[in-house]
C-alpha cells in the first residue's frame, strides 16, 4: 500500500509530501522546498529509506532544497516536465529575491512527461502534464489510494497563480478540467499549501472553476 505524510516546510509553508511503499519502506520526496533537517528527522523516525526526489515544478518554495538534497544522499531527481528548466536555471536568483538560503541549480536526472509514470517500491503513480501555473508543471496521480499530489494546480476554494514568467491562466482552466477531473471525483488532492480537499467538492464550490 502507498502511504504519505505532508509537511509543510519554509516560510511560504509549502506541502512537501514523503509518499512511500509500506511493504518495502522505500520513499520519495515530493517538493522538497527546504527545511531538509526536518525532513531527514521524519523520515528516520518513520524508519523509510529515502530513494528518490519528485518534482512538481521548480518555483523555489519547492525546489530549494533539491539540490542540496540530491548531493547529499545521492539521489536522483524526477520532474518536473523540461518546460520548467528555465525556472531551475533561476533557481539561485530565486532564493536571493525571497530570502530563501542559497539553492543549487541542478539536472534533472529524469525529465517527465504527459503519461510518464514512476515507481517507489512496489506502487506506480501516474504522471499528468499541468501546465499554466508554470509550462513544466507536473502531478503525481496514486488511483490505488485515491489521491492526487497537485502542487500549485489547484487548492482548496482557489488555483494557481499564472502571473508568473509563462503563466497562462486558460492553459490552468485547461490542466484542471481535462486532466484533473477525469481522476474522479472523489479523489483527494494534496496541494501545494493549505489543507486537502476533493475534485468533486472543487467542481462545485471552486469560485474559479466550480461548474466546469
Amino acid at each position: 500500500m502507498l502511504r504519505y505524510l505532508t509537511i509543510p516546510v519554509t516560510a511560504f509553508q509549502q506541502n512537501c509530501s514523503l509518499v512511500w511503499c509500506d511493504a518495502t519502506h522505500k520513499a520519495a520526496v515530493i517538493d522538497p522546498g527546504g527545511d531538509l533537517e526536518v525532513l531527514l528527522t521524519e523520515i528516520q523516525r518513520l524508519g523509510l529509506t529515502l530513494e528518490q526526489v519528485w518534482l512538481t515544478h521548480a518555483h523555489i518554495d519547492h525546489a530549494g532544497g533539491t539540490g542540496e538534497l540530491a548531493e547529499r544522499l545521492s539521489l536522483p531527481i524526477v520532474g518536473p516536465h523540461p518546460g520548467d528548466q528555465f525556472w531551475i536555471d533561476g533557481l539561485p536568483q530565486q532564493s536571493a529575491m525571497f530570502g530563501f538560503p542559497p539553492a543549487q541549480h541542478f539536472t534533472p536526472t529524469r525529465w517527465l512527461h504527459d503519461g510518464d509514470t514512476v515507481q517507489i517500491g512496489n506502487e506506480t503513480l501516474n504522471v499528468r502534464h499541468c501546465p499554466g501555473h508554470t509550462p513544466g508543471h507536473v502531478v503525481f496521480h496514486a488511483p490505488q489510494i485515491d489521491r492526487a499530489f497537485v502542487g500549485d494546480v489547484l487548492f482548496a476554494g482557489s488555483m494557481g497563480r499564472t502571473d508568473f514568467p509563462q503563466g497562462n491562466h486558460q492553459q490552468l482552466i485547461d490542466s484542471i478540467t481535462q486532466r484533473l477531473w477525469p481522476m474522479g471525483n472523489q479523489t483527494v488532492f494534496i496541494p501545494g499549501h493549505g489543507p486537502e480537499s476533493t475534485f468533486g467538492r472543487e467542481r462545485q464550490s471552486n469560485p474559479y472553476v466550480g461548474g466546469t
